[in-house]
């Protein structure tokens, strides 16, 4: 078990060594290079000298290494190939550079399927209240506890190469290392989604995304969604204002969307939502001026100087919480992703706080390999019902073996603090020891230890009916938060947000499509339903 408090503050190079240290391997706290092997020793202190010697080497400058191929033989020409004569055709021979060419040929891992374009940083999250400490027992909540964490800022739209500073939604995944697992928090800078039926995910992102036949972004699609899906106005009506080209990405508040449940020794439990509010305060583009940006990378730049230069970037983290029996009598569903709690129903109580300390060592390691899923779990942190939620405790973890393969929390910047025991073995990538010689079932002569139940779960819901097939339906009440959104607009935000929805209806061709639109809106606000049909008018004449 790590003793947290003796720790001191390690980088956050330290504490991914010590993670894979603690997973099965022996010490990597204090990697020493290349080392004279004594005679006899065992396979595992052989595996284990090499590792450290190339974890050490992964952080020397060039200036104190020797140029090697991949299986550690120095190698004088790098750059030369083998060949007959000076002009003659290439030997099969040459294993250096095919070697090159086959590994430049695969370097590249899939991309995410959403959220593809983004930066990460390493920081630590601090404990601020007792406030957590009443609802759950969560072992990062005691006041003046720090946990060391993984942050991944992403857009939710786009692809790699997309400028970071494009109208998005912002997404905010966080890795808590704590002693007991890794706790993963995944969040937007909306505080709703466009879904609440989970089927319905991949159609959006597909609505949404570049046309099958012409590779572009497709108009009649994006609005053909919500014509068809009024559920999803609200989102559309925060995207389309001037809160979908946020300030990068440290300018931004974040919240959970998703209700979770904290639970504690007992057993009893409160929904609760988390919040993010930014320290740099909350700044937005226009479209005019996100337009005239010349730095496609800016976000990503500026998160990283910000670091660089010191300023230690955060959040201050809160939460609000709802018991069983007053979510009951709550106006909204609290499992309806489209719906926010606001904080004058719903009070934001502070927890905690973060801060960004250190930009990664290397971006693919530590930031393009970072796995983040909402099936992270810890004791204390259970999911609620959301539909959409229950969804992506399987899509996440789903995507991330598809990307890195089935043994990805086993890279260092995935692997947990605590030591991982179990009955998975093999895959590709098994490179932690895969769990040594230890059985790979529950042999009755060499069994794992069980921890008792952290807490009874077998009340914690009491189902009112049998399975069923289950499609939301909409109602005059989705219709109340879109209404409030646009009504508490300043007057400049509503005619950005007009001009901007505008802007983009009129690109609709299908004529159906427009008029779908329009009646949705309509029925949260016929004011903004008519500005924004005669301001695209205007756009087409």
């Amino acid at each position: 078990m790590v003793n947290w408090s003796d720790m001191g503050p390690l980088s956050v190079g330290s504490y991914l060594i010590l993670a894979c240290c603690v997973a099965g391997w022996p010490s990597l706290a204090n990697p020493s290079g290349t080392q004279q092997l004594r005679p006899r020793q065992s396979s595992q202190t052989i595996f284990q000298s090499a590792l450290d010697t190339q974890l050490k080497a992964s952080n020397l400058p060039a200036e104190s290494l020797t140029y090697t191929s991949g299986n550690g033989q120095p190698y004088a020409t790098p750059f030369a190939a083998q060949r007959i004569g000076p002009n003659g055709p290439l030997l099969l021979q040459d294993t250096h550079l095919i070697d090159n060419q086959a590994h430049f040929n695969r370097k590249n891992i899939p991309d995410r399927v959403v959220h593809a374009l983004g930066a990460g940083a390493h920081g630590f999250f601090t404990t601020t209240t007792n406030f957590a400490s009443r609802y759950t027992m969560m072992n990062l909540f005691a006041k003046g506890q720090t946990t060391p964490v993984t942050m991944r800022f992403s857009n939710a739209a786009g692809e790699k190469g997309n400028a970071d500073t494009a109208r998005s939604v912002r997404g905010f995944a966080v890795k808590f290392r704590t002693p007991k697992g890794n706790w993963d928090l995944l969040m937007n800078n909306s505080p709703i989604f466009f879904v609440r039926d989970p089927a319905k995910f991949p159609v959006l992102i597909q609505a949404l995304g570049n046309n099958p036949q012409t590779g572009r972004g497709d108009p009649d699609a994006t609005f053909d969604y919500l014509g068809s899906n009024a559920e999803a106005l609200p989102s559309y009506l925060q995207f389309l204002s001037d809160a979908g080209t946020s300030q990068g990405w440290l300018k931004t508040n974040a919240f959970s969307g998703h209700v979770y449940k904290w639970v504690k020794e007992n057993g009893s439990w409160v929904y609760v939502k988390i919040t993010f509010k930014s320290s740099q305060g909350v700044a937005n583009y226009t479209a005019t001026q996100q337009d005239e940006l010349g730095n496609p990378g800016q976000a990503s730049q500026e998160l990283y100087e910000s670091i660089q230069a010191g300023k230690r970037p955060g959040w201050k983290v809160y939460a609000q919480v709802m018991t069983p029996q007053d979510a009951e009598k709550f106006r909204y569903n609290v499992l309806d992703l489209t719906k926010e709690w606001r904080e004058d129903l719903v009070p934001l109580n502070e927890i905690g706080k973060i801060e960004l300390t250190q930009n990664p060592t290397n971006y693919f390691a530590e930031v393009e390999q970072a796995a983040f899923s909402p099936g992270n779990l810890i004791d204390g942190w259970e999911p609620s019902d959301d539909p959409v939620l229950q969804m992506r405790l399987f899509a996440y973890t789903d995507a991330q073996r598809y990307r890195l393969g089935a043994n990805y929390q086993q890279i260092p910047v995935n692997c947990p603090m605590s030591a991982v025991a179990n009955y998975q073995r093999n895959g590709a990538s098994s490179y932690l020891g895969n769990q040594g010689s230890r059985p790979a079932f529950d042999a009755s002569y060499s069994r794992l230890a069980v921890v008792p139940r952290a807490y009874s779960t077998d009340n914690h819901t009491i189902w009112k009916s049998g399975a069923i097939r289950y499609l939301s339906q909409i109602s005059d009440i989705d219709f109340e938060q879109p209404r409030y959104f646009y009504n508490n607009l300043s007057t400049d935000q509503k005619k950005n947000l007009v001009d901007n929805f505008a802007g983009g209806l009129s690109q609709v061709k299908n004529s159906n499509v427009v008029k779908r639109v329009l009646q949705v809106v309509q029925r949260a606000s016929p004011e903004l339903a008519q500005r924004i049909g005669t301001t695209m008018n205007s756009l087409r004449h």
